[in-house]
């Protein structure tokens, strides 16, 4: 009998990061997420915080199917034998109350320390806990969310045009935040604060979510990785089965209206931005 061969187009790692999903925003890319999981597979998939966006749903309730296709699709993978991490952050911190609990074969943690396949240990964490404005001015956070949420809205817009034209999906809003210098330097304060824990829990490397701007480089002799998020730059983290990392980039193109072609895109590493 002849053995079924894999699945050609499905990729397999050691270990998948993904966050800032964002589950209750209609600015989440449910469908891209789910485009995404069907071509890789992990033995864990860690997720990083802001899975669910508690804060938008206190405001306005908003749950189409697709979220549900998305909690789903990663509730399967743990039946099916992934061990899946669910590491809380400031927008789903509801679950921060219940570390090590186990719900539908997802585990709830605080952080964790993971050892890749080379030996590398990397203190995984949210992040929001380095955020100046997210600890000790929670309304300045909020208002800050409502602007964040205007320029998705632009986003929207500008998504929709290209998708007349036959472009590819291109985030604006990303593009723009990375245009102020305000952000840039709260970019590069943060992956400061955030290595610096990483050093002092004696790890080598740190993968964290939050701030929505994927990376993975060196600072100080420490790896920083940030695992992106799918609202706008639709990033993960893959840890290969010998320890290296890969950032990936998942993109959607319609090349023929009865067909979506996924699109995949290795980015290089970027560098840490200097402080003003």
């Amino acid at each position: 009998m002849t053995a079924t061969p894999a699945n050609p187009d499905v990729r397999h790692f050691r270990t998948l990061f993904i966050s800032d999903l964002h589950l209750g925003s209609k600015a989440a890319k449910a469908d891209f997420l789910i485009d995404f999981l069907r071509h890789h597979e992990a033995e864990t998939i860690v997720l990083v915080g802001d899975i669910v966006d508690g804060w938008r749903l206190k405001r306005n309730w908003y749950w189409p199917q697709a979220f549900n296709d998305v909690t789903q699709k990663f509730l399967r993978k743990a039946r099916k034998g992934t061990r899946i991490i669910y590491i809380p952050g400031n927008h789903d911190e509801f679950l921060r109350d219940f570390p090590g609990t186990h719900f539908g074969g997802v585990e709830v943690a605080d952080r964790i320390i993971h050892e890749a396949a080379d030996g590398r240990r990397y203190l995984v964490l949210h992040g929001d806990e380095f955020d100046v404005v997210v600890r000790h001015a929670r309304v300045v956070a909020y208002l800050g969310d409502w602007a964040y949420d205007a320029a998705i809205a632009i986003n929207v817009v500008f998504a929709a045009v290209r998708r007349r034209l036959g472009l590819p999906y291109w985030s604006f809003s990303s593009w723009a935040k990375q245009q102020v210098k305000t952000a840039v330097n709260f970019i590069g304060e943060f992956q400061k604060v955030v290595v610096e824990e990483a050093r002092r829990n004696d790890a080598d490397g740190v993968i964290c979510g939050h701030i929505h701007h994927a990376v993975i480089t060196e600072i100080d002799g420490i790896r920083y990785i940030n695992s992106g998020d799918w609202v706008e730059s639709c990033t993960a983290i893959a840890e290969h089965h010998d320890g290296r990392m890969e950032l990936i980039t998942w993109q959607k193109v319609a090349s023929r209206p009865a067909e979506v072609v996924p699109v995949l895109r290795d980015m290089p590493a970027l560098a840490a931005p200097e402080a003003a």
